[in-house]
């Protein structure tokens, strides 16, 4: 059994997908969100979707950080990733514009204070105004903020995002197809709307980035960060600390601030993107839990998915696989690896969509191709070797 799951955590969410698989899926099955008729108007020719998502046990180690070095401001990153996982599940729809967001923000007041509260929502709206600079338009509506002590250890944050789209703009991965060629956009490096280096680590497998990187002196010093009835075999098991730092290009970057690193939301990219060429995508993934096998659950038809050409294993990655020694299959399954977005097009717009995010600073390229099957079959292929889904 993987470290993943000793932890009690699932990559690919089995039990959940099982508890809801009588649900009504929605209008398009293949789409990244679900999506509905215009319940709220009754326009045949737009549709509602609403999601919900946030930053997951990556509040515990902002929690952690908080504790050990005083800096109120990591509250701020917790706010983007809550908005980013949102944010970016629906541009893999199709939608960037005129948002509604709520938050859900759960808290063990004896430990998280009125300031972090404060922080958290103040950098909420900090994140929604810089986003409006871009003509992403994301309406904060409030939400709920809840004291509850008995339930939760520190605290969860996260958020539910509602949209109104026109049913002729969206992208319902309907239209992937063999021959297909799929762009992939870094995880890692600073974008241009970001103020720091993005280790690429997202807001997935912290569970595990957590346990496998920093020492057993945390799990001491600070035992409401963890489910207590877990194996110490599983718990903080690495060999560093918050505040060692880490060789980044020509900088030192602490460890800390790695696997805190705010989830870059790729929505100023993706607003140009289908506006220039919404015909042209056939297909969007937001490589989020499930890591790079996450395309495989939105396929439209049987297809052989061949990733050939992938990112270099950003440095965060690299210390959660030296510290945790998990293969490069369990290491592709829970975390991204390097790119975080990936579109389904043809060959000559994937240039063209290349070429666009490097005016972001964004880098991308041509990760892997689509060819024909008989069955839904995933394979990455690099240094590691080769490695099938």
């Amino acid at each position: 059994m993987s470290l993943y799951a000793q932890r009690g955590v699932s990559a690919q969410k089995e039990e959940v997908h099982a508890a809801i698989k009588n649900l009504h899926p929605g209008i398009y099955a293949h789409s990244f969100c679900k999506i509905y008729p215009d319940y709220l108007v009754g326009d045949e020719h737009f549709v509602n979707i609403s999601h919900a998502d946030g930053a997951g046990t990556k509040s515990i180690l902002a929690y952690l950080y908080w504790k050990e070095t005083g800096d109120i401001s990591i509250w701020k990153g917790i706010a983007q990733d809550a908005i980013a996982m949102n944010l970016d599940d629906l541009l893999c729809v199709g939608v960037y514009d005129n948002l509604l967001f709520s938050s859900t923000i759960d808290r063990n007041k004896k430990l998280i204070s009125g300031e972090v509260i404060k922080a958290i929502i103040d950098g909420s709206q900090t994140f929604f105004n810089q986003l409006k600079d871009f003509g992403i338009n994301i309406h904060y509506l409030g939400g709920e903020t809840a004291d509850v002590g008995d339930v939760v250890r520190t605290i969860a944050v996260n958020g539910t995002i509602t949209a109104r789209w026109k049913k002729n703009k969206l992208i319902t991965n309907d239209k992937i197809a063999a021959g297909n060629v799929i762009v992939g956009f870094s995880s890692s490096g600073q974008a241009t709307y970001e103020t720091a280096y993005n280790s690429g680590l997202g807001s997935n497998g912290l569970t595990s980035a957590r346990h496998d990187v920093l020492s057993k002196y945390y799990a001491e010093k600070y035992p409401e960060t963890f489910e207590t009835s877990l194996s110490s075999e599983v718990v903080y098991i690495g060999k560093n600390k918050v505040e060692d730092k880490l060789p980044i290009g020509d900088a030192f970057i602490s460890i800390g601030e790695l696997l805190l690193s705010p989830t870059r939301t790729y929505a100023p990219l993706l607003k140009i993107l289908l506006e220039e060429h919404f015909y042209d995508i056939n297909g969007i993934i937001h490589c989020s839990g499930g890591g790079q096998t996450k395309c495989m659950k939105y396929l439209p038809r049987p297809l052989k998915i061949i990733k050939n050409n992938l990112f270099d294993i950003p440095p965060i990655f690299q210390l959660i696989q030296e510290n945790s020694k998990a293969d490069y299959k369990e290491m592709y399954q829970v975390f991204n690896m390097g790119h975080r977005l990936e579109i389904f097009t043809d060959e000559k717009t994937a240039f063209s969509m290349i070429n666009i995010a490097q005016q972001f600073n964004i880098e991308a390229k041509i990760i892997g191709i689509v060819e024909p099957s008989e069955k839904n079959e995933l394979i990455l292929q690099g240094s590691f070797g080769e490695i099938q889904y």
